[in-house]
């Protein structure tokens, strides 16, 4: 199996930080919309954690999820030991813009 990891292309001195697959596939709950105020062209493989919303995380211990059978309302999902691990990073790095490495 291939190694994932995350290379942070806005701190390049930074280095990369290796993540589970199943991380892989909770990047979305964390990554800036591509079209939010201050995100820039992200390329392919490319997310954006705006640094504001990972500090709120923290913060709180929680995200919040639209869920698929409830659009009208968010549920509240507690940081898991890994995705904590992951934002503390980005904070501590004081990286936004990565790209996903297999």
């Amino acid at each position: 199996m291939a190694r994932l990891e995350l290379v942070p292309l806005d701190r390049p001195d930074v280095a990369p930080r290796a993540i589970s697959p199943r991380l892989r596939t909770q990047l979305v709950y964390f990554m800036s919309p591509h079209d939010a105020p201050g995100v820039p062209a992200l390329g392919e493989h490319e997310y954006w954690f705006a640094e504001a919303e990972v500090v709120r995380w923290l913060d709180d211990g929680v995200f919040y999820l639209v869920s698929p059978l409830d659009t009208a309302n968010m549920t509240e999902v507690e940081l898991t030991e890994e995705q904590e691990a992951l934002l503390g990073w980005l904070k501590a790095k004081a990286v936004q813009h990565v790209r996903l490495a297999e």
